[in-house]
């Protein structure tokens, strides 16, 4: 028997759930919930269903494993023997905060996939959307042939496409931010006053002009260790590098520009890594320092588009800076090829010699500039 009712949901809208409940000998054999947008289709599918169940072996269908959504992500964090990323960790969980998530597999069909879209698509950009979607789509692709769960694959294929024509997604587009000398000056002194008022927090010149120099990103700076330094061959092991569709255990030999190398041998060797701090509090530390300072839409990033713009306008071809960055795609490069050689933007800087200065020659005495 089957019945139907309104709920009224997070965002205002009303929802019919559609309630189907199947008796032998006054006990429950089978319950069955899904919600629709409108009752005429929660009513159609009641009617649908109950025939379905009706015919033989009908019922013994139904009683296929149907978790909830939320439970999938969960088993599909919990087996991946691939580690899976702090990022999409964080998506996986904030999906499971929406009402998708309460929905049994079989039930979730692509205006469901739409309907995420469309929340998500009023608090964040439609990049970030897209991002969802994409770390949602590795569950629906594998909960069927891993573990027999009916949730649709086609679904979330059919639910892209639409994301897409409808706006509700898009490709994250390419920053060219790059900061000035004026904005690295003020950032500079700013963290050069902090360091004299608390010497043990983290050394954020040195990790600034690291990642112009290195070309670097923040959570990659923050892994690289002293083992993996090659002060010889001027090169360091870049421990699960950013790639698509592969970061866990992607580890890649990059080239170490001189100063960057300088930079690396000015750290005290006292811990595994070169630079151990965390990630998160050094970039919540540049962005704070920004809002401070009044330097406008600078991410922490922005540092590596920097230092890959200034090796093309030093003269470098497209396989030397590939070497530095580590760009396994050199068409990713071909972006920057408008640039002119016009020499390096930090030539004679006068942060160099602080930046190389150890902690027994703070001042970078006898030390020549890049």
């Amino acid at each position: 028997m089957g019945t139907i009712v309104a709920r009224k949901r997070k965002d205002g809208s009303t929802g019919y759930n559609a309630q189907l409940v199947i008796k032998r000998g006054g006990v429950i054999v089978h319950r069955e919930t899904r919600t629709f947008d409108r009752r005429q289709a929660a009513s159609a599918w009641l009617e649908r269903r109950e025939s379905e169940l009706g015919r033989p072996g009908g019922l013994e269908r139904a009683k296929i494993e149907d978790p909830k959504l939320a439970t999938v992500i969960d088993r599909y964090v919990d087996e991946s023997l691939k580690a899976i990323g702090r990022t999409k960790a964080q998506v996986l969980k904030a999906i499971k905060t929406y009402d998708i998530a309460e929905m049994r597999c079989s039930q979730i069909g692509s205006p469901h996939v739409i309907a995420l879209a469309r929340s998500l698509a009023a608090k964040v950009q439609p990049q970030t959307v897209a991002n969802y979607l994409s770390h949602l789509g590795a569950v629906f692709a594998i909960a069927r042939p891993a573990w027999g769960y009916p949730l649709d694959p086609q679904a979330m294929k059919d639910a892209f496409i639409v994301a897409k024509r409808l706006g509700l997604t898009t490709k994250s587009r390419e920053r060219d931010r790059r900061p000035t000398l004026d904005e690295l000056d003020k950032l500079l002194t700013h963290f050069g006053e902090r360091q004299k008022r608390r010497p043990r927090s983290s050394p954020m010149q040195k990790i600034i002009a690291y990642a112009l120099f290195s070309t670097r990103r923040l959570e990659e700076i923050t892994r690289v260790e002293w083992t993996g330094l090659d002060e010889v061959g001027s090169r360091i092991l870049v421990r699960d590098m950013k790639n698509p569709g592969e970061k866990i255990g992607n580890d890649v030999w990059c080239d170490l520009p001189e100063t960057a190398l300088r930079i690396v041998q000015s750290m005290p060797r006292k811990t595994a890594e070169i630079f151990p701090y965390s990630a998160d509090a050094i970039g919540a530390s540049f962005t704070r320092a920004c809002q401070f300072l009044g330097i406008e839409d600078l991410h922490f990033h922005d540092l590596r588009h920097d230092g890959v713009s200034r090796l093309f306008e030093m003269g470098l071809n497209i396989p030397h800076v590939a070497a530095v960055s580590g760009h396994r795609s050199w068409s990713s490069l071909k972006r920057y090829t408008h640039l002119r050689h016009t020499g390096d933007k930090y030539a004679g800087w006068k942060w160099l010699e602080v930046m190389t200065a150890n902690p027994a020659d703070p001042q970078g005495n006898g030390r020549r500039a890049a």
